[in-house]
């Protein structure tokens, strides 16, 4: 499974940072970055993660100047609508193109308080939509140390896949919740015990072919100087990238890692 061809994935999650005018700013910008070093498009899938004030403005500027990046919302609503003040639908997403969303983030589970179970809602929130789930999955330093590297991920994973359909299209994300905005990061060998691991999960849940196809992200800490050791791992396929997604120079130099691997 971990030999078969899945197009690499980039995903910058800007969290609570740009407004709607510094996202055009941002994304034209990485767009004539990525040109001028002659980026081979299509080689790397690169996603952009705004925040929702953000969202319809970079769509129509994606649209306008034909810039080949993937739109992605950072959450949605467990519900399709009604009286949920502050929600966002799942609906409201699809209606602006947006393909991915983030779902079971380490932020949206400690400061929010989200269950497995409602990240199993908002998982099948976004494919009722038509959107794909990336879904978020890490343990913090003191469940690392007392339940192993594979057991918290596996756990969650294998919740949130619950009533998933073997020919749903998801993206998993491996956040340590350690690594994240610590400037600690695991190394790459670790990265890939519980990226193969987390692949298991897709197997055993929705079968072998699901498990080739899906792609496993790695995300804590991620920089250009150490992505493609990352990147060389058989079972990781791409990054979630938090702070360097909002570095020009960074997030495109990430971007770019194939140039730095020769491959």
């Amino acid at each position: 499974m971990a030999g078969m061809t899945r197009t690499p994935f980039i995903a910058g999650n800007w969290k609570m940072n740009l407004d709607h005018l510094q996202a055009v700013a941002f994304v034209q910008k990485l767009h004539w970055t990525l040109k001028d070093a002659k980026h081979e498009e299509g080689s790397v899938e690169v996603g952009i993660f705004p925040p929702f004030t953000d969202i319809r403005t970079v769509q129509t500027l994606l649209d306008a100047d034909k810039i080949p990046f993937s739109l992605g919302a950072q959450d949605l609503s467990t519900h399709e609508s009604g009286a949920y003040t502050g929600e966002v639908s799942g609906q409201f997403l699809a209606k602006l193109d947006c393909g991915y969303v983030i779902i079971g983030h380490s932020e949206r589970r400690q400061y929010h308080a989200e269950s497995d179970e409602v990240v199993a809602a908002k998982v099948q929130a976004a494919l009722t939509n038509g959107l794909v789930p990336v879904i978020c999955v890490g343990e913090t330093l003191e469940e690392r140390e007392e339940s192993g590297p594979t057991a918290v991920s596996v756990a969650q994973l294998t919740a949130a896949l619950d009533g998933v359909p073997a020919d749903a299209d998801v993206v998993v994300a491996y956040e340590p919740v350690w690594a994240i905005g610590t400037g600690q990061v695991a190394s790459p060998e670790q990265a890939q015990e519980v990226c193969a691991a987390l692949r298991e999960v897709v197997a055993g849940t929705l079968g072998a072919d699901a498990a080739a196809r899906t792609r496993v992200l790695y995300g804590g800490s991620v920089k250009s100087g150490n992505i493609a050791s990352f990147m060389r791992e058989p079972d990781i396929d791409g990054a979630l990238v938090g702070g360097a997604s909002l570095v020009v120079d960074e997030f495109a130099a990430i971007i770019r890692y194939q140039k730095h691997v020769g491959v």
